[in-house]
């Protein structure tokens, strides 16, 4: 008991109040006071400590998150008045195809395209837009020495014939089809004017693609008969397994992205390739433009002369050389004329000559073997 009273007493005399009760935890560890005094961190010592993000500049934060920046289009020319004009028709395809045309064409003065295409167009419906009484109005107005056609996408649906509406794919719709398809290319293969028909592309959709294969096969037929090109454009927008695809190369064969997410319809770079299949045959049927085509060769354009340069005093004036009769001036040559050469001398008769005429063989050289004849002091032995 006495052990126990001892131990609680203060241990310095001072006054109990005046001293902080310690723990069991206290004595093994040390005071708790002193522990958390060198644990504790000011506050403000604290948000010092903190680690501050690097900031970035505005000029470094431009360079950073900027996109590098695309060389500019140059600005199209001004067309002609008398421009050659393209024709294009159809449906959302052939405005795409209009488009990439138009860009093809935009530093040409020469040539100019007429976009004329409706989306939601094509030949089943000929309530909605009736297209061989349209194509034979703009004829009339555009007078284009170019027809491009590009349709059939919106054309997947059953169409009104005489005996009836007939599904799509049948043989009565094929039928129909194939007779509007020739009905068109016919307007303007008889107006005398080139045809170009652009066959439809691949698509995401595998029925699509499918009854798009079958569509080509009847504008071919149809168009080539007609005395029209057809314009086959499959493969650039295929895999080279003949898949569809989203992403592909340009015209300058950098991978970029062709078709929308829709999988139907083009990007820009995607028109600007349609227009790359239809480009050269364009040109080839449009021919090269003259300089009378783009400068009117008459006086106006042509440059004054007031007057002829005089001429020399000192030219002599002689009378021109025949090249047939040089005897004229005297001479028997013409000037700079290469000697003859001379006559070949005649060889003596070869040893076939010999052989063959004579009968005869040559004599063989001294010292071989069968030179049997020697003088020996002028006697032949």
């Amino acid at each position: 008991m006495m052990l126990c009273a001892l131990m609680m007493l203060p241990l310095d005399g001072a006054p109990a109040a005046a001293q902080e009760r310690r723990t069991l935890m206290d004595m093994l560890f040390g005071d708790r006071r002193q522990v958390e005094e060198r644990v504790i961190v000011k506050p403000e010592n604290q948000r010092q400590r903190r680690r501050q993000p690097a900031r970035v500049t505005a000029p470094e934060a431009a360079r950073t998150v900027a996109p590098a920046p695309r060389a500019e289009e140059p600005a199209p020319v001004e067309k002609m008045e008398n421009a050659r004009k393209i024709l294009v028709i159809g449906d959302f395809t052939a405005m795409s195809l209009g488009k990439g045309l138009n860009a093809a064409f935009s530093q040409d003065p020469s040539v100019a395209v007429i976009e004329q295409g409706s989306g939601s167009s094509g030949l089943v419906r000929e309530d909605h837009l009736n297209w061989p009484q349209r194509l034979q109005q703009l004829l009339a107005e555009e007078r284009p020495k170019l027809v491009v056609v590009m349709i059939g996408a919106n054309d997947r649906q059953a169409m009104q014939v005489e005996g009836g509406r007939e599904r799509f794919r049948t043989d009565a719709w094929l039928a129909a089809y194939e007779a509007r398809v020739a009905r068109l290319a016919a307007m303007v293969t008889k107006a005398g004017l080139p045809l170009l028909w652009v066959g439809l592309p691949a698509f995401e959709s595998p029925s699509l693609t499918t009854d798009a294969v079958t569509l080509n096969g009847i504008y071919r037929q149809q168009v080539e008969k007609a005395g029209g090109e057809f314009v086959d454009i499959w493969d650039g927008f295929v895999s080279e397994g003949g898949k569809f695809i989203v992403t592909g190369s340009d015209i300058n064969g950098q991978p970029v992205r062709l078709r929308s997410a829709d999988g139907i319809g083009f990007t820009d770079a995607g028109k600007r390739k349609l227009a790359f299949y239809v480009e050269k045959l364009a040109r080839r049927h449009l021919g090269d433009l003259s300089i009378a085509d783009i400068i009117r060769g008459d006086a106006a354009d042509l440059p004054q002369l007031s007057s002829l340069p005089p001429e020399a005093e000192t030219s002599v004036k002689t009378q021109p050389i025949s090249l047939t009769d040089p005897d004229l001036d005297g001479g028997e040559e013409l000037l700079g004329k290469a000697p003859s050469p001379p006559a070949p001398a005649v060889d003596k008769e070869t040893p076939r000559d010999l052989l063959v005429k004579r009968g005869e063989l040559p004599e063989a050289p001294i010292g071989r073997v069968d030179y049997y004849r020697t003088e020996i002091t002028g006697a032949t032995r």
